[in-house]
C-alpha cells in the first residue's frame, strides 16, 4: 500500500474513531415521491413530452393499432429486416409484410444483429418525469445486445408500465437482473458540446404508447 493511501485511510479511520461501528441511522425520506398527479392519462402526457424533449419520435394509439403502426414505421425507415425477442407477441407483426424477421436466440451475434435496419422490443417500465424507458430483458425485450446493436429502436410501452418518478419506479425493478435505461436516442457531446447520436446505441427512437 502507498505512503499517501495510508495516510489517507488513518486520517478516515480518526475521524470515525468515535462511531459506534453497530450504530444504524435511519435515513429520513420525507420528500415527495413524485412532482406530478398520478393519473394514467396525465402520466402519458408527460411521458411523451419529455421523450419528445430526448428527440425520440412518439405514437399514440390502442392495441389494435399496433400491427398496422409497426408495419407504417418499418416502411418509412425503410426496414427490410427486423430483430425481435423470442417472446414478442406475434400480433404485433400480423401487418409486416416483405421484411426479414431475426428472432433472437443465443445463436444471433452483433455481427447478424449490425446487418439488421430495425429492433422492435416492449419494456419492463417508463417514467414519466424523466421520460425514460426501463428495459430489464423481461418479457418481449430479449438480450441487452438486441437493442444496442441495430440503428433504429420500436419500443412499445403499455400504458399500465408507465410510473411518475423514480421513487415509483425503483422497487418495481430486480437490482439482480441486466437493465438498460432509455432517454431518447443513443447521443454523447464532444468538449465543445457538439452532439453525436448513435454512440453507443440506436440514433432513432420511436415509441409507441398504448392507452
Amino acid at each position: 500500500m502507498s505512503s499517501s493511501r495510508e495516510r489517507v485511510l488513518a486520517r478516515i479511520r480518526a475521524a470515525l474513531a468515535d462511531v459506534p461501528a453497530t450504530e444504524d441511522r435511519p435515513v429520513h425520506r420525507d420528500y415527495l415521491p413524485t412532482h406530478i398527479p398520478e393519473d394514467r392519462p396525465g402520466l402519458l402526457a408527460v411521458l411523451a413530452e419529455n421523450l419528445a424533449d430526448y428527440r425520440a419520435v412518439v405514437h399514440r394509439g390502442t392495441e389494435a393499432d399496433l400491427p398496422e403502426l409497426i408495419a407504417r414505421l418499418l416502411g418509412e425507415r425503410g426496414s427490410t429486416s427486423v430483430a425481435v425477442p423470442a417472446d414478442l407477441p406475434a400480433a404485433w407483426l400480423g401487418a409486416v409484410t416483405g421484411v426479414r424477421v431475426v428472432t433472437d436466440s443465443p445463436a444471433v451475434t452483433p455481427g447478424d444483429l449490425d446487418a439488421v435496419g430495425t429492433v422492435i422490443t416492449g419494456c419492463a417500465l417508463a417514467v414519466a418525469e424523466t421520460g425514460t424507458i426501463v428495459l430489464d430483458a423481461g418479457p418481449a425485450q430479449g438480450r441487452r445486445l438486441l437493442t444496442l446493436v441495430p440503428d433504429h429502436h420500436v419500443c412499445v410501452v403499455r400504458g399500465d408500465q408507465v410510473v411518475a418518478s423514480l421513487p415509483r419506479a425503483l422497487p418495481l425493478l430486480d437490482p439482480t437482473r441486466p437493465q438498460t435505461w432509455i432517454s431518447g436516442p443513443s447521443a454523447t457531446s464532444d468538449i465543445e458540446l457538439d452532439r453525436v447520436e448513435g454512440v453507443h446505441g440506436p440514433r432513432c427512437l420511436e415509441v409507441v404508447l398504448i392507452e
